[in-house]
């Protein structure tokens, strides 16, 4: 009663899941052609990143990659969301010199209202996502491609021979070929997909350095601003939209790492990762001792090392105690 119970909302939900997508991927196309209001922009920025923590935490929950089969897809469309409202944003910058209160914010208070430290801080997030994230995402997801390929052959011949020997039935040979098509399919698509987040990055820096030259010749050219005065009011507002649209993105790039590099499991990445790392206490009794020596070696500070080295060592005593 209570599994029926529960399902109720969720069936309601799904019910008219079909129509809504459609619908949202239509809109999302006439973004780049409709000029939207600052209003309706600021909730969809809103709604840009509260989509893009959606799928961080639903990539670290999952147990094993095919609980999220449908990621690839979902890659294409987040990366088409973001274009969208970078090409809205972009034409309320160069048009009015005002993008709505959420890039004004992001401009303002995030960076202080200085446009080079946030120019900086936007090239530090591109870095981290377009060299490191997704570099390594794009190659794991290559090579479990190529592997996962390779190994079908074998693990079917596996589950035949399970099933010739009668130690599975014929459902469960089926639903085991099944999965492992679902793993070619999945790895497959994720090798490709991963160039939409590559293509974002690229795209990113592209439409910022548009924005700033664009920004400086209306300023200056067609409105007769002082360049220090352009180039304040342009540059606040493009980098208030790239750390807009970037956060979301290196959301997004550290789900699809998150995703592909998942091995086989039977608890999801939280669980895993606490249960491995603690195991080994002694590890943390070690750290501990090399912490504890760090807070007294001259011109390092003292009270941050020697906090970190007693809740290390407390820790490893406990879980010494309770392996013991």
């Amino acid at each position: 009663m209570l599994t029926s119970a529960n399902s109720v909302p969720q069936e309601r939900l799904t019910q008219y899941s079909d129509i809504i997508f459609a619908l949202a991927v239509v809109l999302i196309v006439v973004m780049f052609i409709i000029p939207l209001p600052t209003f309706v922009l600021d909730i969809l920025l809103a709604c840009n990143i509260a989509f893009g923590l959606t799928i961080l935490l639903v990539s670290i929950y999952m147990v094993e990659p095919l609980e999220f089969s449908v990621f690839p897809s979902l890659l294409l469309i987040a990366t088409l969301f973001r274009l969208a409202l970078n090409v809205s944003t972009t034409r309320l910058i160069l048009g009015e010199g005002y993008a709505g209160e959420v890039v004004l914010s992001f401009g303002e208070f995030v960076v202080g209202g200085n446009y080079i430290v946030g120019f900086v801080v936007f090239v530090i997030l591109v870095v981290i996502q377009f060299v490191v994230i997704t570099k390594g995402s794009e190659r794991v997801a290559e090579v479990a491609a190529r592997f996962t390929l390779d190994a079908m052959p074998g693990k079917q011949m596996s589950i035949d021979a399970d099933l010739n020997a009668g130690l599975i039935t014929e459902v469960e040979a089926r639903e085991q070929r099944k999965k492992i098509r679902d793993e070619a399919d999945f790895y497959g698509a994720m090798d490709g997909a991963s160039k939409f987040v590559k293509g974002d990055a690229i795209a990113g820096i592209i439409i910022t350095l548009i924005n700033v030259i664009g920004g400086l010749i209306i300023g200056v050219l067609q409105q007769g601003m002082p360049i220090t005065e352009a180039l304040q009011t342009y540059t606040l507002l493009t980098v208030g939209d790239g750390l807009v649209s970037q956060i979301p993105a290196l959301l997004i790039s550290t789900a699809t790492g998150i995703v592909v590099t998942r091995a086989a499991s039977e608890s999801n990445m939280g669980t895993d990762l606490a249960n491995q790392l603690l195991s080994q206490p002694k590890s943390l009794l070690i750290v501990s001792g090399i912490l504890a020596i760090f807070s007294f070696v001259s011109g390092l500070p003292t009270i941050p090392f020697l906090l970190l080295s007693i809740m290390l060592a407390g820790l490893g005593y406990v879980l010494y105690q309770s392996q013991k």
